[in-house]
């Protein structure tokens, strides 16, 4: 079923009209009247519509319900800013598999860091990579990304979920499945490095703020690798897939 993703509240009044690239889009699909539509709010609310105008894009509420494609478990993505676009890629991928939100921060080993002035609109257009993303996939939910000013604030923000995880090279010891044995958990952190790696005073920094440090295996996975890897794991452990 085509799904379109409207802003919160608009289609609590019954009836809906799509403007914009939905309208554009809708246009293209050729909807008919009489057609079904799912509108979303961006926030895990879909509502079942109707086509009761295809040319003035004119939309009819009939049932209200809660997104049935959302991940039971809410898992936030912490990426130490990457060189070029592999953020974009990882944005898009995460987006997919189910992510809640996607975090982006510096590290003492980052190459890139982007400038104030340009910060404004890498997030709009990785926001709009997401919304691509969430309408492609069919998820109910846009995840939110943001950047976070330092280390030590993506440590503190990340801490507060039920598994709060930091993937090491160096860690030999604790797996990702030893991390997550036992269940029970709503709430993932999944925190990983730049292309350098995180130096260890930043490790110890993360055991100190409560962060629980694994390894994912013998091979070393690329920056844009490891999060993907890391969040396809915890989907399959807690039952998505």
């Amino acid at each position: 079923m085509v799904r379109f993703f409207v802003e919160a509240g608009e289609p609590e009044s019954g009836t809906v009209t799509l403007t914009g690239e939905n309208a554009q889009h809708a246009k293209v699909l050729r909807l008919r009247a009489g057609e079904r539509v799912l509108l979303c709010d961006g926030g895990g609310t879909e509502f079942l519509c109707e086509v009761t105008d295809a040319e003035g894009f004119i939309l009819s509420v009939k049932e209200r319900r809660e997104s049935t494609s959302e991940p039971a478990v809410r898992v936030s993505v912490y990426m130490a800013f990457p060189k070029a676009d592999k953020l974009e890629h990882v944005i898009q991928k995460a987006t997919e598999l189910g992510v809640y939100q996607i975090v982006a921060f510096p590290s003492a080993r980052c190459v890139s860091r982007p400038e104030e002035k340009s910060l404004k609109k890498k997030l709009e257009r990785w926001q709009k990579i997401a919304a691509s993303a969430a309408e492609q996939s069919g998820r109910g939910r846009i995840p939110r990304v943001s950047v976070l000013s330092s280390f030590s604030e993506a440590l503190k923000q990340a801490s507060q979920a039920d598994k709060a995880l930091l993937f090491y090279e160096n860690e030999q010891a604790m797996t990702l499945k030893m991390a997550l044995s036992g269940g029970g958990y709503r709430s993932v952190s999944l925190l990983t490095g730049p292309e350098g790696g995180l130096e260890e005073r930043e490790v110890v920094e993360a055991r100190e703020a409560g962060l629980q440090v694994c390894t994912l295996g013998k091979r070393i996975l690329r920056c844009e690798t490891a999060p993907l890897c890391a969040l396809s794991a915890v989907m399959y452990d807690a039952g998505e897939f």
